[in-house]
């Protein structure tokens, strides 16, 4: 320590061996502003970054320094008076140093909420912002992809899952310029673009942690607006899979561009499906069953053995579905030409939520 130090660390004993002479002298306890005035040594000593650990020992060394003559020669009650100072004095201090840190503590998760909704949300000066998101780890002049993952109960930043996924990731990468939030209950990672092995990872422990729950990935995105663009697309990208009841536990935004192209004319669609799968609702038991019909035939790459499987029917019965679909729509589901109309008309029909929703 140098003498510098050590003069500024002195500050903090202001008054120590005056209090510890009068404890002596009368053996009274200290007063409401003695203790007051250690609390507010303590918050400066956080303050200014010293270790709470060397300033207790500081105090002992004062005690000892400046232990009142006699004390010990005048008996145990004179003793224990001083004893009984120095413990009210640590203690005052310790709790203002506390006091301190925990307001640290809090100033610093305001800011990084506050960062991480200005990040996600676009809402603030780009280069102040690209400013800001160095102190917590990220370098927006690159490019970056955001990972969302959403489970059964709401997630903030001290959640056990949480910190089950960020330690998990902290411990396998380090110090890889990655940021693990919350946002609206749900877990986040940002990470570079370049290391998809991170997002990849994240997904993984992510899964596992919300007792298998779905994770979407946007694609990088260059820049501080770049954040933004790939976490709506994770988003988007979850509220696309609860709608077409998508079964993968890690999606893609990459993977599903073909959906949004799909739903941008969104009047268009719903032409094409109430066309295409209008007349199904004439059928016995409504459109649902000859719609969820369809989907199956369509994901079993139009194999009737499997798609029937899957719907717990005979082929034969599959068959007789797949006919009375041709006779309603006047489309054959085993016909190339036909078919690339039915399975738009039908993931259009998802998408839009028919036919439990009018379009």
């Amino acid at each position: 320590m140098t003498d510098q130090q050590a003069e500024d660390q002195e500050t903090y004993l202001d008054g120590y061996a005056g209090i510890l002479a009068e404890a002596a002298a009368t053996g009274r306890r200290l007063t409401r502003d003695e203790l007051e005035e250690r609390r507010r040594l303590g918050e400066r000593a956080a303050e200014a970054g010293h270790s709470l650990r060397g300033l207790v020992r500081l105090h002992l060394d004062a005690t000892r320094t400046s232990w009142p003559a006699g004390a010990t020669a005048s008996g145990t009650g004179v003793a224990d008076s001083v004893l009984a100072a120095v413990t009210q004095a640590v203690d005052a201090f310790a709790e203002g140093y506390e006091r301190a840190q925990r307001l640290a503590v809090r100033q610093e998760e305001a800011a990084r909420r506050e960062f991480i909704d200005d990040l996600l949300y676009g809402r603030s000066d780009l280069g102040r912002l690209a400013e800001r998101a160095e102190r917590f780890g990220l370098v927006l002049s690159r490019a970056h992809a955001v990972a969302v993952a959403e489970g059964p109960e709401a997630y903030d930043d001290t959640a056990p899952v949480t910190r089950l996924v960020e330690t998990a990731l902290i411990s396998r990468f380090g110090d890889r310029r990655i940021l693990i939030t919350t946002k609206n209950g749900q877990l986040i990672c940002i990470a570079p673009g370049d290391q998809d092995d991170v997002l990849a990872f994240f997904a993984k422990q992510a899964y596992a942690a919300t007792d298998g729950n779905r994770v979407a990935i946007g694609r990088p995105q260059t820049g501080a607006g770049g954040v933004v663009h790939s976490y709506e697309e994770a988003l988007s990208t979850l509220e696309l899979a609860e709608r077409l009841e998508l079964d993968e536990p890690v999606l893609r935004a990459a993977d599903l561009l073909v959906y949004p192209v799909l739903t941008r004319d969104r009047q268009a669609m719903a032409d094409l499906v109430g066309s295409v799968l209008g007349p199904l609702r004439g059928a016995r038991g409504g459109a649902e069953p000859l719609l969820r019909t369809l989907e199956a035939y369509f994901d079993s790459g139009c194999t009737a053995a499997e798609a029937a499987r899957r719907l717990t029917l005979s082929v034969r019965a599959l068959t007789y579905r797949l006919d009375r679909i041709h006779q309603l729509t006047g489309a054959n589901p085993a016909d190339p030409v036909h078919r690339y109309t039915l399975q738009t008309a039908v993931i259009g029909a998802r998408l839009l939520g028919w036919p439990a929703q009018e379009i």
